[in-house]
């Protein structure tokens, strides 16, 4: 495994398989405070507020929501013009961090239909990122493993990916992001002991993420 930077981004793989596979599910309504009915209520000299009368901006639910509505946006971005967007990143991050792996249990991994995982392969083959070698175990199957080219390509998108954290965080100092990460990763260990997150395509699922 080949690591791009000294803090070792690899451990975004698992998260990042959540992040980018919600940021496509289904979700009709609006998370910010600029609704009609918010921005109304805002040229009276109303604050926008939830049912306690506090403001909404104070809502855990609603600061939660609007910055992982931007992550998720500014995330995929970042992977724009890489084959299979968000599943190719996948696929590229994942051979790299845990070795070559057959097609079939990488598609399995994945939650990507086999069908989809052989023309996303192809695409990465064709693009140079990814080629695929005869199974040593097993002549019939083939390993999947990140070219040169497809590691190369990887650290770039690690790098257009911490630069999107930097963005989305950027309005804290570099000790209140330390303190924000930590204390956010302390939430959401707790919470995934409580309702454990057994398969990252879980929550692609299901139309809305609070369901899962």
């Amino acid at each position: 495994m080949l690591s791009c930077f000294e803090d070792n981004l690899w451990s975004r793989t698992y998260s990042s398989q959540i992040v980018f596979r919600v940021a496509y599910t289904t979700y009709d309504g609006d998370m910010s405070s600029t609704s009609p009915e918010v921005a109304t209520r805002g040229t009276r000299g109303v604050e926008p507020s939830v049912a306690s009368g506090a403001p909404v901006e104070a809502d855990l639910g609603w600061a939660l929501g609007v910055v992982f509505r931007r992550y998720a946006k500014a995330s995929a971005a970042a992977l724009e013009g890489l084959p299979g967007g968000p599943r190719g990143y996948q696929v590229l991050a994942t051979t790299n961090a845990e070795g070559p792996k057959r097609q079939l249990d990488l598609a399995a991994q994945l939650g990507v239909d086999r069908t989809v995982m052989t023309y996303l392969l192809d695409d990465l083959e064709k693009a140079g990122l990814v080629q695929r070698r005869p199974d040593p175990a097993d002549r019939r199957a083939r390993l999947i493993a990140p070219t040169d080219e497809g590691i190369e390509a990887l650290c770039d998108l690690e790098r257009r990916l911490r630069s999107t954290e930097d963005e989305v965080l950027g309005i804290l100092e570099e000790s209140e992001r330390a303190s924000f990460r930590m204390l956010l990763q302390r939430v959401a260990m707790k919470a995934n002991a409580v309702d454990p997150l057994h398969n990252a395509c879980t929550l692609a699922e299901a139309d809305d993420p609070a369901s899962t």
